[in-house]
């Protein structure tokens, strides 16, 4: 009989990954990088709980680093089969590895120059550059809404989950001689009526669906009420001369940001501000949105198809270089910085915050998700002061935490997406902390019914 083995994200929202056992196959869905702190860094450097050589294949369910972030450790380590993804999220798979790769080697050159002064071992990066093109390499792109054998007794289609771009929620069908068994990965599901992208699409036919939860026990801010407060934190922030400082996903929030910026650019004087894209990679996802303007949403097809680049607007600078980036720490005000990693664990927006957190007049705007121990979390939960590159920075900045631009959709939002099921399957939750997993599970049993289940580490059901 088919199952399904829970392994990752299990009680957390970062390190997404699950086994499926069908048809003799062992199939991997998404194998992403743990976020956090050092414990968190410490176990992706942990023994996979398989051998990577024994995996058949890998489904990725999108781009972001905690779905995808260890593929290129999972090939290091052995796995030489297919991994299938949607075609957008192949090009910015490509991306975001690349990324995680050179900055894994930058954080790492920088703590052995630290132990070099202390006499220690030296580390090494969880994997480079060549591993990460050895990944890439493995890759097999899929269009939406086509269904296609994987292996003999185990088919599969991708729909759009309307996260980000090329975003999948995973339909597989298993067929082991005793008839056919359906499972349904959401990967992660969007809220209705996000910008460019495309709604989450239904499904009505499950035998056991494994559901996201990060938002499972909240409601978001409606948009109207978000396009008001954004506009609201750009006045305060001009009224005290600083700068804004906004933590963005390079895939997905960038692209809303930017969006947005460019509707509201009068409403909000826009022009007032030199807005910074201080993000290489956030400049090559753009890139790659371009290149698939087919998957945009009604609207936004119609504005592309127009001649209106939704990702331009007078006054933005694409920041490259790192010489060009540290020269912004220079201006204590009239500016706007966007720049990666959106939970600020990593990258250029770590010397933002050290050179604003202590100014009184600068603002801080949290648009997207913090895990548990990272610095953005520490922001968001109003920590007086915060570690960055070993110093202890004390925090004047204003901190806003914008709730109504999240990716994921609120747990109303995830009701509805589950309430097209038909016969009600059980669901297991993922992709959650545990306070969220369970109001999500008590509203669904309420509210259909079903059998809802928290998934743990190491959990197996049958399907």
């Amino acid at each position: 009989m088919p199952s399904i083995q829970f392994l990752g994200a299990a009680g957390e929202v970062t390190g997404s990954c699950h086994l499926l056992r069908a048809a003799g196959k062992k199939i991997l869905l998404d194998c992403g990088m743990i976020q956090g702190g050092r414990e968190e860094d410490a176990r992706n450097r942990e023994h996979f709980p398989f051998d990577p050589a024994d995996l058949d294949a890998v489904i990725l369910s999108h781009a972001h680093i905690d779905h995808c972030g260890r593929l290129p450790l999972l090939v290091k380590r052995g796995f030489a089969g297919r991994i299938h993804t949607q075609t957008a999220t192949a090009d910015l798979v490509r991306v975001m590895l690349e990324d995680a790769a050179r900055l894994a080697e930058q954080d790492v050159e920088h703590a052995n120059r630290l132990r070099d002064r202390r006499g220690l071992k030296h580390l090494e990066p969880l994997y480079g550059l060549a591993d990460v093109q050895a990944a890439i390499g493995r890759l097999q792109a899929h269009e939406y809404d086509s269904r296609f054998e994987l292996f003999p007794g185990v088919h599969l289609r991708l729909l759009d989950a309307g996260h980000i771009l090329g975003a999948a929620i995973v339909e597989v069908w298993v067929d082991e001689g005793a008839g056919e068994r359906k499972l349904v990965f959401s990967g992660d599901i969007g809220p209705d009526g996000t910008p460019i992208m495309r709604d989450a699409t239904p499904v009505h036919e499950a035998d056991l669906v494994l559901m996201e939860s990060t938002y499972g026990d909240r409601l978001h801010r409606p948009r109207p009420q978000t396009i008001v407060e954004i506009g609201e934190v750009l006045e305060a922030a001009r009224s005290s001369g600083g700068n804004v400082i906004i933590p963005a996903f390079a895939v997905g929030r960038t692209q809303e940001l930017l969006y947005w910026f460019r509707k509201y650019y009068d409403e909000w004087q826009v022009k007032r501000w030199r807005i910074y894209l201080d993000s290489p990679m956030a400049s090559k996802v753009v890139d790659v949105y371009r290149r698939h303007t087919h998957l945009f949403d009604r609207e936004g097809k119609a504005q592309w198809s127009n001649g209106d680049d939704p990702f331009t607007l007078p006054g933005l600078r694409f920041v490259d270089s790192v010489e060009e980036s540290r020269e912004l720490n220079k201006h204590p005000r009239g500016c706007i910085f966007i720049a990666g990693s959106g939970m600020c664990n990593g990258g250029r927006i770590r010397h933002h915050l050290k050179h604003n957190l202590w100014r009184p007049g600068a603002h801080v705007m949290i648009v997207g998700y913090q895990a548990q121990n990272t610095l953005g979390r520490q922001l968001v939960d109003g920590h007086s002061s915060v570690r960055i590159f070993h110093e202890t920075i004390r925090v004047n900045a204003h901190i806003h935490t914008v709730g109504g631009l999240s990716a994921h959709a609120d747990q109303q939002g995830l009701l509805a997406w589950y309430g097209h099921f038909d016969q009600r399957p059980p669901a297991y939750l993922v992709h959650g902390e545990d306070s969220a997993r369970e109001a999500l599970a008590r509203e669904l049993r309420a509210r259909y019914g079903c059998e809802a289940t928290l998934a743990r580490p190491g959990m197996e059901r049958a399907i």
